[in-house]
């Protein structure tokens, strides 16, 4: 038995020795791997961070022409016509998508725009301006959380 214990202390004493002496390539492995890690994960953090900025200035943008299409539909009743509503809904589905990828809450607000054009796009071009005013509402919203969201974006 004696000599077990004797064995098992020289090989604790030899490993412990070991790591001593390579104790500066061990730190170095180390401070690699955490610098290797924190660079890929910096990385994928900085390029999701970008698509989101890209994808949020095109629904920025796609607001601003959507508002204008609802501007001529309602205020430009000479002009007004199947092609304007069409036109509001082919902005609304790619702002509802655009969305989608984004980070919360911008997708149930996507939606909403979405709904609310739905129930009130064809009272467009009457006079009654609650249409109008219910779709400007849920652009200015969406605009708003769309201008957070950039902001919040590390």
């Amino acid at each position: 038995m004696p000599y077990r214990e004797e064995a098992l202390m020289a090989r604790q004493d030899r490993i412990l020795e070991q790591l001593r002496q390579n104790a500066v390539a061990l730190i170095s492995l180390v401070v690699a791997v955490t610098g290797l890690t924190y660079n890929t994960w910096r990385n994928e953090k900085t390029e999701d961070n970008r698509n989101h900025r890209e994808a949020a200035f095109e629904v920025l943008l796609l607001l601003a022409e959507l508002d204008e299409s609802v501007n001529f539909a309602h205020y430009d009743r000479d002009a007004h016509g199947p092609a304007d509503l069409k036109t509001g809904w082919a902005l609304v589905n790619t702002i509802d998508v655009l969305t989608s990828i984004l980070g919360e809450p911008m997708p149930a607000s996507g939606d909403r725009l979405v709904a609310t054009w739905e129930q009130q796009s064809a009272g467009l071009g009457g006079i009654n301006e609650a249409p109008v005013d219910a779709i400007r509402a849920e652009i200015d919203r969406l605009q708003a959380e769309t201008v957070e969201l950039i902001r919040s974006l590390d």
